[in-house]
């Protein structure tokens, strides 16, 4: 049974900058690493920025192919590094909301460990406040789902750790994934802005320049975002390196008191609302 889970910083880095890059809608991804000790440890060393299909503030939708896609990028990736890759987990984001898994997460892990009793899943809650302080952090954990035996589910907590990379070019990787990010938050808004529009020709003038207006303000927010949040990676990852002796298990709140960084999540809360 899995008891513990190995998170690699540049990984937790990765998704914390997903998570950040929307404060209205979910995001999610997949988490490859490695199975050990009979399955009692996930370690987790790389990730899957996935394009959603629907965007929500209290739940995300992937597709098949994407899941697919996945896989082949941990062979390639086990090919690499030669080792026994494959994807072992999920990750997405609570912007504004509580971390712990709602009764959808808990069905959507239950469904996985059908497949893996080894899947985990880890939940990134974004844009808190801490109370003691006011400074903003972020929370983080890490469960896998039992079944109650009436057809609900309930969290079981996993313990986990964040533990450096295994090497430079695993860092390599890490920041080669975060480089597709801008790209797919603008893929998602073309298509968004495609369903919106359609193919018939019977919107006048003024909705299609309307149309046109919300898509480029929202691709100018993505390239905003892009680019403050790109200027504090070494802060984050300070951060999450020295949370080693602060986590409880299966939760970890990460503190940002880096001032930058500060005014970089208060930005985003303002454009979002602007």
């Amino acid at each position: 049974m899995l008891n513990k889970v190995l998170l690699s910083s540049d990984v937790a880095l990765v998704c914390i900058q997903h998570a950040l890059s929307t404060e209205k809608e979910e995001i999610m991804g997949l988490l490859i690493g490695e199975v050990n000790n009979d399955g009692s440890i996930v370690s987790i060393v790389s990730s899957v920025i996935l394009r959603r299909l629907d965007k929500k503030p209290d739940r995300v939708e992937i597709s098949e192919e994407q899941l697919v896609q996945a896989t082949v990028k941990a062979e390639d990736l086990a090919a690499y590094v030669g080792r026994p890759l494959r994807v072992v987990g999920w990750y997405h984001s609570h912007p504004h909301i509580t971390v712990w898994p709602s009764h959808v997460d808990l069905s959507t892990q239950f469904m996985y460990q059908t497949m893996d009793p080894s899947f985990v899943g880890l939940i990134f809650a974004v844009f808190l406040t801490e109370q003691s302080t006011k400074a903003p952090s972020i929370q983080i954990t890490c469960f896998q789902s039992d079944s109650e035996g009436s057809g609900a589910q309930s969290r079981r907590e996993i313990a986990l750790e964040i533990v450096s990379s295994i090497g430079d070019s695993m860092t390599a990787k890490s920041f080669e994934i975060l480089t597709e990010l801008p790209t797919i938050l603008k893929d998602e808004e073309d298509e968004a802005y495609r369903n919106e529009v359609g193919t018939g020709d019977t919107d006048d003038v003024i909705t299609k320049q309307h149309n046109a207006a919300v898509r480029t303000i929202a691709i100018g927010h993505i390239v905003e975002k892009a680019i403050r949040i790109a200027f504090t990676p070494t802060q984050i990852k300070d951060e999450l390196d020295s949370v080693y002796g602060d986590s409880a298990p299966s939760f970890i709140t990460v503190k940002f008191w880096a001032a930058e960084f500060k005014y970089g999540l208060e930005s985003l809360g303002d454009d979002e609302h602007s």
